[in-house]
C-alpha cells in the first residue's frame, strides 16, 4: 500500500511512573519528561532520540521553569526550532495531536515531540517538610502552542464557584434527575461504572492505583474515602496525586521510513476536532447535556468515515463521573462498555493537564496488539467545556488525516443569562447542586444551581449543615427553594 509521505504518524510513545522514598531521590519534572522522551524512542525502536524539529510541552502545575521545553533539549542534545508550551486544560494533549497532524501533513514540520509530567505528589512532601526545590527557571519565554480559555465570569469568581470538585457535582446531580434514580440508586450506578475503570487500572503496568476497587468500596463513606462535594466522596474525584510523565513522537511516514521504524510501531492518527461548549458553565442550557461533545465527536467520526459502532478501543475523559456519564451519552455510547484503556484520572492517575498523554501511549499500544481496530480518544478540560477528539488506527486514513472545529455551530445553540442576587431574589427550582464536606465529614456549604421564572439561571448556597445533610440523602432537583437577595437559599 503506498503511503503519502506527508501521512502524520505516531511512532513511539513513553510512560513513566515516579514512586520514590522520599524527596532526595525524586525526580523533577523536567528530568520525568526526559525519561517519558527516551522511553518513546526505545518504543520507536530507536537507539537514541531523533533531532525534533519541536518540542511542545503540556503546561504542568508541579513547577514554574518559565520554558521547560529549553531544559528538555538541553538535557537530551537536542536543537528544535520551537519551543513549546500549551495552555491549561486536560483538552490540550489531544489538542497537540491535532495541531502537529495538520502541521506535519502541510510540510511545516517533519517530527514533533509532545511531553508533560508531573511531581505533585513530591511537591506535597516537600511543602509537609519545609523543603523549596532548588529545580531550574528560566526568563526565556517558550512560544504557546495552544489557545487558551476564560472559564468563569466575575459573578462566578465572587461567589467561589469556581473549583471542579465544585461544579462536576453539579453535573452529576442533574444526570440523576434526569435519568430517574433515586440518590441511593444513582449511587450505586455511578459506583459501578468507578469499579470498571479500577479494574482496568489493576491491569496497567503505568496506572498509579492499581489496587482495583469494589464498587461497594467506592461508594462507601469511610475515613480513607471522605465524601468531598456530594455525592462524590474521595474515590469519586480525580486524583491529582502523582508523579507521572508521558511523551509521544509523531512525525511524517517518509520521516518514519527515514528513521528505520519498524511498520508494526506506526499508528495513524485519522482524524482530530476541536471545540468548546458555551465558554462559563452560568450560559450554560442544561447541566445534563454537552452539545460540543456531540457535536465535535460526530465530526471526528465522520471525517474518520467511521460510526461509533466502528470504535472497538475507547477512552473517554474520567475526572469525574459525571464527564463519563456526559461523554458516553454525547457520543451514543453504553456507560456499560469498556470506555476507558488507562484506569481513569482516579486510579490510572490524574496529573493535572497530562492525563490524556498517558491515554493516547496507551491506546497506541492498544492497537499495535489489535491491527486493523480503530480506537477515539476524548480529552476534555474544564468543565466539561474544552474538547479535543482524536481517532486513531494501525491503518493510514484512506482520505489522509482531517481535521474540524465546529465551533460556529456551538455558538449557535441556546444559551442562558445569570441573574444577579438582587434579581434572582424570590422563588426559583433546583436544577443541580452540591454539598461541599469539610475533612470532619460535615457539610459545609451547598452551591445550587436554580432557574426562575423568566429561565434564567440564579446560584444560591447556604451554610446550614442540617440542610447540608437532607440534601445528601433526599432529591433536590426539581424542588421549589427560595432566594434571598443576597443569594442564600432557603428551603420554600
Amino acid at each position: 500500500m503506498t503511503i503519502d509521505p506527508r501521512t502524520p504518524v505516531l511512532v513511539g510513545a513513553g510512560q513513566f511512573v515516579q514512586r520514590a522514598e522520599g524527596i532526595n531521590d525524586a525526580l523533577d519534572p523536567v528530568a520525568m519528561m526526559v525519561e517519558a522522551v527516551r522511553r518513546a524512542a526505545t518504543d520507536a525502536g530507536l537507539a537514541s532520540v531523533p533531532q525534533p524539529d519541536a518540542i511542545r510541552v503540556v503546561s504542568l502545575l508541579s513547577w514554574r521553569y518559565g520554558n521547560p521545553a529549553r531544559f528538555i533539549a538541553e538535557d537530551l542534545g537536542l536543537a528544535p526550532r520551537q519551543l513549546g508550551l500549551s495552555a491549561m486544560g486536560g483538552n490540550t494533549p489531544q489538542t497537540l495531536v491535532n495541531t502537529a497532524s495538520r502541521e506535519i501533513l502541510a510540510g511545516q514540520a517533519d517530527l514533533v515531540i509532545l511531553t508533560g509530567g508531573e511531581t505533585t505528589r513530591t511537591r506535597a512532601r516537600m511543602t509537609k517538610a519545609g523543603v523549596t526545590p532548588e529545580w531550574r527557571t528560566t526568563d526565556e519565554a517558550p512560544d504557546v502552542v495552544s489557545e487558551d480559555l476564560l472559564m468563569n465570569l466575575p459573578e462566578e469568581r465572587e461567589r467561589q464557584i469556581m473549583m471542579p470538585i465544585q461544579i462536576y457535582p453539579l453535573f452529576e446531580t442533574a444526570l440523576r434527575a434526569q435519568a430517574g434514580r433515586s440518590v441511593e440508586d444513582h449511587q450505586r450506578h455511578i459506583s459501578e461504572l468507578w469499579a470498571r475503570f479500577a479494574a482496568v487500572a489493576e491491569g496497567n503496568p503505568y496506572a498509579w492505583d492499581r489496587t482495583g476497587h469494589t464498587a461497594e468500596e467506592i461508594r462507601t463513606v469511610s475515613p480513607a474515602n471522605r465524601m468531598v462535594g456530594f455525592p462524590y466522596p474521595k474515590m469519586m474525584n480525580s486524583n491529582n496525586d502523582v508523579d507521572m510523565s508521558a511523551a509521544l513522537i509523531l512525525c511524517s511516514a517518509a520521516k518514519a521510513e527515514a528513521l528505520g521504524v519498524p511498520r508494526d510501531r506506526w499508528v495513524f492518527p485519522q482524524s482530530g476536532s476541536d471545540a468548546h461548549e458555551h465558554a462559563f458553565i452560568s450560559h450554560r442550557h442544561h447541566f445534563w447535556k454537552t452539545p460540543a461533545i456531540e457535536l465535535a465527536g460526530r465530526r471526528v467520526l465522520e471525517l474518520a468515515g467511521l460510526g461509533i459502532d466502528d470504535i472497538g478501543i475507547i477512552d473517554l475523559y474520567s475526572c469525574f463521573p459525571s464527564a463519563v456519564q456526559l461523554g458516553a451519552q454525547s457520543l451514543g455510547l453504553s456507560v456499560d462498555r469498556q470506555l476507558t484503556r488507562t484506569g481513569g484520572l482516579p486510579f490510572g492517575g490524574g496529573p493535572w493537564n497530562n492525563y490524556v498523554m498517558h491515554a493516547i501511549a496507551t491506546v497506541m499500544n492498544d492497537l499495535r496488539a489489535n491491527p486493523g481496530e480503530k480506537a477515539l480518544v476524548w480529552a476534555n478540560g474544564g468543565y466539561t467545556t474544552k474538547h479535543a477528539f482524536g481517532v486513531y488506527a494501525t491503518e493510514p486514513p484512506a482520505g489522509g488525516f482531517s481535521y474540524d472545529y465546529p465551533q460556529d455551530q456551538i455558538d449557535a445553540l441556546p444559551s442562558r443569562r445569570l441573574a444577579s442576587p438582587a434579581e434572582a431574589a424570590g422563588r426559583a427550582v433546583i436544577e443541580g447542586y452540591s454539598v461541599m464536606h469539610g475533612r470532619d465529614g460535615t457539610p459545609e456549604r451547598i452551591i445550587a444551581s436554580c432557574l426562575i421564572e423568566d429561565g434564567r439561571r440564579a446560584w444560591g448556597d447556604s451554610t446550614d449543615a442540617a440542610l447540608g445533610r437532607e440534601m445528601c440523602g433526599t432529591e433536590f432537583v426539581g424542588t421549589d427553594v427560595d432566594l434571598d437577595a443576597e443569594g442564600v437559599l432557603h428551603p420554600a
